[in-house]
């Protein structure tokens, strides 16, 4: 089929205030490191998206601005389509990001010096915000398999929810950075504890969209009705369409108290009103976005397989973890041989390529690093090269493998 859209081509984004590119380059003092961090992508908007938001501006006039029924009904359309999923309007809450969200969530729903449970390798902001806020981390976590996949260990689950006398749990689905999307029947059983024990849920569903053939994402909240009226059901435009710098979160809570309690804590920050053109490009992307998504997903795929195949055939040291989702590969560099500081040294020193350490997602995550694979392939083959030229010097110095 003929490609309407091109993702190839690379387009430079330095001395933009890009986080993603103007930051490595300062902290590693390189202006020729790569970078495969952060999550956002090195795509553009397509046209039909950038229009609608274009059509805002020439209006002209930016003051405060609240949301339509049409930008409800965008969403509405996009989750139903996508994930057969049935949200009501005034579950809604929008706010100016998931991870402001999620922080409001931990000052609402659980008190200073309680634990919160997360569940590691995970998002580094999860036990960033519990801790920030004065709480606890409990990690439950999750189990690596002989092939390379992690699964929840739902009997420790259990234990650590009694044991520190757990009220809030955040979850990832689908899993960053381990790319699990978890499947309906792990979610159930997880979410029956949850109800037993009365634990409300956050759940990060901001990947939703990023599920490869064979999976499904399953909206946590969906699974029951009583499991509904528990969640915190975050999620947002911002990975699927590259526009986290717009700032615009939309968090769906179907119970009235829970809502109203989330909304006094972010009304205690004086925070009212979203960005004007957060609003036009969220509900622009979810009505005009779709087959450039589609296309967007096939070739994010298919970074995964070149990823894949280019270790197993050139850096036999390092292994790729099976993934069913997310633009994030989850590196195994174990096979190496080298200390967190070596690794380090041979990453961003020697491969002149900017990664996130896994140890920033846990203990557990010492030995990966995570890979952002939303970029240009010939970007990704130039980074790789990197990497594989300073592994095999390394390798002829040091015999790793």
């Amino acid at each position: 089929m003929l490609k309407k859209y091109n993702f190839d081509t690379i387009i430079s984004r330095k001395n933009t205030g890009s986080s993603k590119h103007d930051v490595p380059v300062r902290l590693s003092g390189s202006e020729s490191i790569l970078p495969l961090t952060i999550g956002d992508m090195d795509f553009p908007l397509p046209r039909e998206v950038l229009d609608y938001i274009r059509r805002r501006v020439d209006h002209g006039i930016f003051g405060y601005t609240d949301s339509s029924q049409e930008y409800f009904k965008a969403i509405y359309n996009w989750m139903s389509h996508r994930h057969q999923w049935q949200p009501k309007e005034e579950w809604l809450v929008k706010t100016p990001g998931v991870v402001f969200a999620m922080a409001m969530a931990v000052q609402a729903f659980s008190e200073p010096g309680e634990g919160v449970l997360i569940q590691e390798p995970v998002y580094h902001l999860f036990a960033k915000i519990i801790q920030n806020n004065g709480r606890k981390v409990v990690n439950n976590p999750l189990m690596l398999q002989p092939d390379g996949k992690y699964f929840m260990d739902l009997e420790d689950f259990e234990v650590k929810i009694k044991k520190h006398k757990i009220k809030l749990f955040l979850l990832c689905n689908p899993h960053n950075p381990v790319g699990r999307v978890w499947t309906k029947e792990e979610l159930e059983e997880l979410g029956k504890i949850c109800q037993r024990e009365k634990v409300i849920v956050i759940s990060d569903e901001i990947h939703q969209d990023f599920v490869f053939k064979g999976h499904t994402h399953h909206v946590f909240s969906e699974l029951n009705e009583e499991l509904n009226q528990q969640t915190i059901t975050c999620t947002a435009p911002s990975k699927s369409f590259n526009l986290a710098g717009l700032q615009v979160s939309n968090i769906f809570i179907a119970n009235p108290e829970l809502r109203k309690r989330l909304d006094h804590q972010i009304a205690l920050t004086g925070y009212e009103t979203l960005n004007t053109l957060g609003l036009a490009a969220c509900e622009g992307a979810y009505k005009e976005g779709e087959e450039w998504f589609d296309q967007l997903l096939e070739y994010i795929y298919g970074n995964v397989m070149f990823v894949k195949s280019f270790l197993e055939e050139r850096i036999p040291g390092i292994k790729l973890m099976p993934s069913d989702g997310t633009y994030m590969a989850w590196l195994d560099v174990r096979g190496l041989g080298l200390s967190k500081e070596e690794q380090k040294d041979l990453i961003i020193k020697k491969a002149d390529i900017w990664l996130d350490p896994g140890t920033k997602f846990g203990e557990s995550g010492e030995g990966f690093w995570r890979m952002n694979l939303s970029c240009s392939r010939l970007f990704l083959e130039e980074a790789l090269s990197r990497l594989e030229k300073a592994a095999t010097s390394s390798n002829e110095n040091f015999g790793l493998w």
